[in-house]
C-alpha cells in the first residue's frame, strides 16, 4: 500500500517461532522500495473473532479523505473464518503505526452454505459508479473455487451478492484472490475502481501451490466477470510465477501509476536458521501487448542496487562450452542477457505434441546460465532455454533446474519449467536477479517467471562463485 510518500508491507508473521501459527500481522516500511524499517505488529489476535489468528487479507484506500483501511481474515473462537475491519488510529500520521479494530466486528461471517473453514483473504475492494463497494472472498463451495462477492455502502455492512463474482468446477479452494483491472492500450497501473472499454480485469486464486489468473471482462452493472480462457480450461496455465511463489498480492502505487506485485516465496531447507519465508522482490505487472497475458519485471528502484558493471558483448558461443564470466559477485548480481540462435531450422529439435506439461519437458539446456556455481561445477543452478518445433511451430521452453544446487541432501532441488511465448527467431532475453538463496529469472522480457531457492555449500561466499554461460 502507499500512503502518504510511504510504502507498507503488512505480512503474515509468527513472532514466537519459524513455524506456522500465532499469526499476526507484520508492519514495514519504506520510502523508496528497498530500504525498509520494521515497525510494531499492526495487528494481533487478541479479541473472540480473531484470537485463532489474524489472517491474510487487504488494505484499500478510501477516496475523500485518503484513509486507508484494512479487511481481514480471523480465526474465530470457535475455529471459524470471519472477516473483520481494522482502521488507522491517526491518519494523519505517514506510518500508520497503530491500528483499531472495529467494534462491529466481525463483519462477515460464513452462513447460508459457506464453509466456515474455506471463507477467507479478503481481496482490495473496489467502489462502483453507483458508489457501492465490493470485495471478494476466497472460498469453495460445491466442490468448486468460489469467489464470494460482497457489497456495501458504507465499508462496515456488507451484503452477500446471489452469485459469486466468479467460479470453476475445475479447481477447489481458492486461496488469497485478487481483482484487479488492466489497460489494453497503456503502460500505466489502474487503480482498483477504474473501469472503461480499454479495460481488462484480472483474476487471480491460489490453489494447488500455484498462483493461476485469467483475463476476462467485468460487467461492472451485473458484477459478473467472464474470463477469456477459464481456469485449467487449457492445456497450458497461465501462472504469475512457475517456481516457489505464492499467495500474492498487488497494490495499485498511485504515486508512480503502477501495479506492483509481491508473492511469498517459502523455503525449501529446515528452519534452523530461525526463518521461514521471504518475499519476492516487487515487480511491476503489465497486460501483454497481445492481451492473452501478463507480463512481470523487477521493479525499476533495483537498478540503484547495481554496483560495478560487468559487460560482455557479441559473445560467440560454442555448442557444449562453459563460458565464465570474470568480475562478478555472483552470490548477489542483476544479470540481464540477450541470446541469438544462428540457423536456427538446423539445429531444432521435434517435441512430442502430447507432452505439452512445461513441468515435464526439462532437460539439460543448449544455452543459459549457471549461477551460484562451484568452480569445479559440481554444484550449480541452471536456468537456461530450449527450443522446440510443434506443428511447424517454434516452442521456447525455459527452465529453472536446481538438481545440481547444492551437496546437501535435505534441501528442495526442484526443476521448474515453463514455456515462454517469444519468437526465437530473435533475441531471447533472461534477466536473473540472485541474492544468496533465492534465484528469480524472467524470460523474454517478463512473459515466464521463475523463482527457486537454493542452499549450496561449495558455492558460497567463502569462494565467490563464478557466473557462466
Amino acid at each position: 500500500m502507499y500512503y502518504k510518500g510511504v510504502y507498507h508491507l503488512f505480512y503474515q508473521y509468527n513472532p514466537y517461532a519459524a513455524v506456522w501459527g500465532n499469526i499476526s500481522w507484520a508492519h514495514s516500511v519504506s520510502y523508496n522500495l528497498i530500504d525498509w524499517m520494521h515497525l510494531d505488529n499492526a495487528i494481533n489476535p487478541t479479541e473472540p473473532y480473531d484470537i485463532g489468528g489474524c489472517w491474510s487479507g487487504s488494505a484499500t484506500i478510501l477516496p475523500g479523505v485518503g484513509k486507508p483501511v484494512i479487511l481481514y481474515t480471523g480465526d474465530n473462537f470457535e475455529n471459524h473464518q470471519v472477516q473483520n475491519l481494522a482502521v488507522p488510529k491517526n491518519i494523519s500520521d505517514p506510518l500508520l503505526r497503530e491500528w483499531v479494530k472495529s467494534g462491529r466486528n466481525p463483519l462477515m461471517t460464513p452462513v447460508n452454505g459457506i464453509d466456515p473453514k474455506m471463507y477467507r483473504d479478503p481481496t482490495t475492494a473496489w467502489q462502483g459508479s453507483d458508489k457501492i463497494w465490493r470485495v471478494i472472498i476466497g472460498s469453495q463451495i460445491n466442490g468448486h473455487g468460489t469467489a464470494i462477492l460482497y457489497r456495501s455502502k458504507d465499508f462496515v455492512s456488507w451484503t452477500r451478492s446471489q452469485y459469486p463474482l466468479h467460479s470453476s468446477n475445475r479447481t477447489g479452494m481458492w486461496e488469497c484472490p485478487d481483482f484487479y483491472p488492466v489497460s489494453s492500450r497503456g503502460k500505466n497501473g489502474l487503480d482498483p475502481s477504474f473501469n472503461s472499454r480499454d479495460t481488462k480485469h484480472v483474476l487471480k486464486a491460489s490453489f494447488g501451490d500455484h498462483d493461476y489468473y485469467v483475463i476476462g471482462n467485468y460487467d461492472s452493472k451485473m458484477d459478473y466477470y467472464t474470463a477469456d480462457v477459464d481456469f485449467m480450461d487449457s492445456n497450458v496455465q497461465l501462472r504469475y510465477d512457475y517456481g516457489l511463489f505464492y499467495a500474492s498480492k498487488s497494490f495499485y502505487d498511485s504515486d508512480k501509476k503502477r501495479r506492483i506485485l509481491w508473492g511469498w516465496v517459502t523455503e525449501a531447507d529446515n528452519i534452523n536458521k530461525g526463518w521461514s519465508g521471504i518475499q519476492s522482490i516487487p515487480r511491476t505487472i503489465l497486460l501483454d501487448k497481445t492481451g492473452k497475458q501478463l507480463v512481470q519485471w523487477p521493479i525499476k528502484e533495483l537498478e540503484k542496487l547495481r554496483e560495478k558493471e560487468v559487460s560482455l558483448q557479441n559473445k560467440e558461443l560454442k555448442g557444449g562450452t562453459v563460458f565464465k564470466i570474470a568480475g562478478v559477485k555472483a552470490s548477489q548480481a542483476d544479470i540481464e542477457v540477450s541470446f541469438k540462435l544462428p540457423n536456427l531450422e538446423v539445429q531444432i529439435e521435434l517435441m512430442d505434441t502430447k507432452s505439452v506439461d512445461p513441468q515435464q519437458l526439462w532437460v539439460v539446456g543448449p544455452f543459459g546460465l549457471l549461477v551460484l556455481a562451484s568452480e569445479d561445477l559440481t554444484e550449480q543452478t541452471a536456468i537456461f532455454f530450449r527450443i522446440f518445433k510443434v506443428d511447424d511451430k517454434f516452442a521456447v521452453l525455459m527452465c529453472s533446474d536446481q538438481s545440481r544446487s547444492s551437496q546437501k541432501r535435505d534441501v528442495g532441488k526442484n526443476i521448474f519449467g515453463a514455456l515462454l511465448v517469444v519468437d526465437p527467431t530473435q533475441k531471447i532475453s533472461l534477466r536473473t536477479l540472485i541474492d544468496h538463496s533465492i534465484v528469480e529469472s524472467f524470460g523474454g522480457e517478463g512473459k515466464a517467471c521463475i523463482t527457486a531457492r537454493v542452499y549450496p555449500e561449495l558455492a558460497i561466499d567463502k569462494k565467490i562463485p563464478p557466473l557462466c554461460i
